[in-house]
């Protein structure tokens, strides 16, 4: 029997990611299933979707305004379009369920598949659940988590852990160090740092090596510096008087699964689909949570790896003064860094597209009985 599935989120790559890595298995287990996407119009994945050889369904849907209430006005009359517009894909697709992994499109979907008897699956990926998917909760057949305690926001007979999907390009990265090395033009004898800033770059982390860069060059180590595209411009300037075979700098990294396979220390935001690759690959890490985001659920997800010693956080207030000297006092203690990797692996959830996928044939078979 063909099955055809709708999963819908998106916004980030964090959202993205774990979606692709979803659809990947359904496509692997059921061949001869339809697949089809909805996301946010203008959103990163109406891009990214199309390139993994997915069709996609765009609605008019996005954030409220906290700042300027009078925006929100609009914000409102396309929310109403964006559930006109569910409630027809789900008409016209007629799915046999639809999988929600956050963002701003999953809100108005699921709440139309729900209405329709369409059975709902939920991927929250972050360790303090998002808004949207606290309202969907109630109607859905399970909810894919990622952290312990998630009883606090859902239904706890609902809730199964099962991590969130990365990439499959991350997978057996350490076998890749020796290209990694001549891709960036790097040597073995030398430590590296990996500075990330999530898929558009983060302004704090981008003006705290700004600030230092004087010591990153003198230390004696080897650094990426992916920017994102809206800082590219200041970092380049700014690191154009000190000129370094070891130092890298760029908006985007083309080839994470190389930066990972050779970085001996990481620094990151601390969204969640990031946390989960820095697990699965034992990176020690230093996070540093965005408080640009709902309910601050980077400091949560953060938190949940420093009690355990699993990573070192730095606020974003204090990221200025002490983000690159903990970097570089960090990177040169082996002791330091064996410790943070043990505690991390710890941590990581395997095979987590598979595991979702077990709960949609579940459900999906429930259904026909």
């Amino acid at each position: 029997m063909k099955h055809k599935f709708i999963v819908s989120g998106g916004g980030t790559g964090g959202h993205i990611f774990p979606a692709i890595s979803i659809a990947n298995e359904l496509k692997s287990r059921f061949s001869d299933s339809e697949i089809l996407f909805v996301g946010a119009k203008g959103r990163m994945e109406m891009e990214r979707v199309p390139a993994a050889g997915y069709r996609i369904e765009g609605l008019p849907v996005s954030g409220f305004d906290r700042k300027n209430m009078l925006r929100n006005i609009k914000v409102l009359i396309n929310l109403s379009k964006s559930i006109l517009k569910a409630r027809k894909i789900i008409r016209t697709f007629r799915p046999d369920i639809a999988i929600g992994v956050g963002g701003y499109a999953s809100g108005p979907l699921l709440k139309a598949a729900s209405g329709f008897g369409v059975p709902t699956l939920l991927q929250e990926q972050n360790s303090y659940a998002g808004v949207t998917n606290k309202l969907l909760a109630q109607k859905a057949s399970k909810i894919c988590v990622a952290y312990d305690n998630m009883d606090k926001f859902f239904p706890k007979d609902k809730i199964v852990k099962t991590g969130n999907p990365v990439r499959q390009d991350l997978f057996e990265v350490q076998s890749k160090a020796a290209e990694a090395y001549t891709f960036f033009g790097f040597t073995p004898a030398k430590k590296t740092l990996l500075i990330v800033g999530g898929s558009l770059g983060a302004r704090t982390i981008n003006q705290s090596i700004i600030a230092e860069l004087d010591a990153l060059t003198k230390a004696g180590i080897q650094v990426i510096w992916q920017t994102g595209r809206f800082y590219i411009a200041d970092a380049r300037q700014a690191a154009e008087a000190y000129k370094s075979d070891s130092l890298l700098v760029t908006d985007f990294v083309s080839r994470m699964d190389y930066a990972y396979s050779i970085a001996d220390l990481v620094v990151s935001r601390a969204g969640a689909s990031s946390i989960s690759e820095l697990c699965l690959l034992a990176k020690p890490t230093i996070l540093v949570p965005s408080p640009n985001v709902a309910e601050d659920h980077q400091t949560q997800n953060a938190l949940a790896l420093v009690t355990k010693n699993a990573a070192v956080m730095i606020k974003d207030v204090e990221a200025k003064d002490n983000l690159i000297p903990t970097a570089l006092q960090l990177i040169l203690n082996d002791d330091a860094l064996s410790k943070l990797a043990e505690n991390i692996l710890k941590l990581a959830e395997k095979d987590s597209a598979k595991r979702i996928v077990d709960e949609v044939e579940k459900i999906i078979g429930s259904k026909k009985l």
